[in-house]
């Protein structure tokens, strides 16, 4: 076990990542993360917003997420990726362009070793509010 210096919270691994405070906003968040990541991460913000500029920005179960009367997709900073979060059915529509990517169901990861799909994020995230935006 090992006992964050800051939150005082006993976690498994030492160093191991957590939200000692969370964030209340994306900005907060990805000012959080390391300054590898945060390019990455201001850059997968902005191809969802370009997609989705009417949807809201909030946090949702501790993720940047983009909100239309109920969460519509949302993205993560991980150790060696970055989460993209639009559900399960999303993840079997765009299968075909997602070979290459790590997928689960409602889960791709975007390493970070390699060049963000800008306009697959797009696409994902333009379909997500198509399908799950309320008014």
């Amino acid at each position: 076990m090992w006992t964050c210096p800051r939150c005082k919270k006993q976690l498994s691994k030492e160093d191991q990542q957590h939200f000692c405070v969370k964030p209340e906003s994306i900005d907060a968040y990805i000012a959080m993360q390391d300054d590898t990541v945060r390019p990455r991460l201001e850059t997968v913000r902005i191809a969802i917003r370009e997609a989705i500029p009417h949807a809201e920005e909030r946090i949702s179960w501790s993720m940047p997420t983009f909100w239309k009367g109920q969460n519509i997709i949302h993205f993560a900073a991980a150790k060696k990726h970055i989460g993209l979060y639009p559900g399960g059915e999303a993840t079997e529509v765009f299968r075909e362009q997602l070979k290459g990517y790590e997928v689960s169901k409602g889960t791709i990861r975007l390493p970070h070793n390699k060049e963000l799909p800008i306009d697959l994020i797009r696409d994902i995230a333009a379909w997500c509010y198509a399908q799950y935006a309320k008014e």
